[in-house]
């Protein structure tokens, strides 16, 4: 899943980065207010991760800019901005969640999973289909119990298809959360992965429908 990471202290988003792509996260960045307005606005990403103290536009400006715009991707907010005011200022102003600095990367991490189970409808941390088990916390995937080994790409495929269980998603937006933007997004390299994952998880899992996109069903 493509997660937009906002923040100008270069050595925290260097930090953030390495903790979100160990999870299996695509990650692209913004370092002022401009950029992450027009990314945000743009692009379709699961989540965004967003300081409030940026140079060119604030944090608290882009996301009011966001969600009068009807953007509704998430928003995780970071900030050393700690009173109680300035949380429900946030809050109001369209964020999901809000966690202030200095904080624990565990902690960012268990946060941003449940900005993204939240969106997503899922009440517990384990997303289930039919026979499979995805749990994010540990990038584990079983079926029937027994662990299934997943390439990156696999696993990114499962967990995008499952966190969206119960809506056909289109083979271009599966593209885009399963590389960087230089991905083949005209290619059938979707339709390769969907067939690599079906032979280690089940037919049944992943749905086809032609002209559309791919379906996993409610659990």
């Amino acid at each position: 899943m493509r997660i937009l990471l906002v923040e100008d202290d270069a050595r925290i988003a260097a930090d953030v980065e390495t903790a979100l792509k160990a999870q299996g996260y695509l990650v692209e960045n913004a370092r002022d207010g401009e950029d992450a307005w027009f990314l945000g606005d743009t692009e379709d990403y699961a989540a965004i991760v967003l300081d409030l103290g940026l140079p060119g536009m604030d944090g608290l400006s882009v996301l009011k800019r966001w969600r009068e715009n009807g953007r509704k991707t998430p928003v995780l907010v970071l900030t050393a901005r700690g009173s109680w005011s300035e949380r429900v200022e946030g809050i109001d102003a369209g964020a999901d969640d809000y966690l202030p600095k200095p904080f624990h990367m565990d902690e960012l991490l268990a946060r941003l999973r449940a900005v993204l189970r939240r969106s997503a409808g899922q009440a517990t941390p384990l997303l289930k289909a039919g026979d499979v088990t995805l749990d994010p916390r540990q990038m584990r995937v079983t079926r029937r119990g027994v662990p299934v080994a997943l390439t990156p790409q696999e696993y990114r495929l499962v967990a995008y298809l499952m966190h969206h269980a119960g809506r056909v998603v289109p083979q271009q937006e599966l593209a885009e959360h399963l590389q960087a933007e230089h991905y083949e997004r005209e290619s059938n390299a979707v339709e390769v992965l969907v067939g690599r994952v079906r032979r280690k998880l089940g037919p049944d899992l992943i749905e086809t429908r032609r002209g559309f996109g791919y379906l996993v069903a409610d659990a």
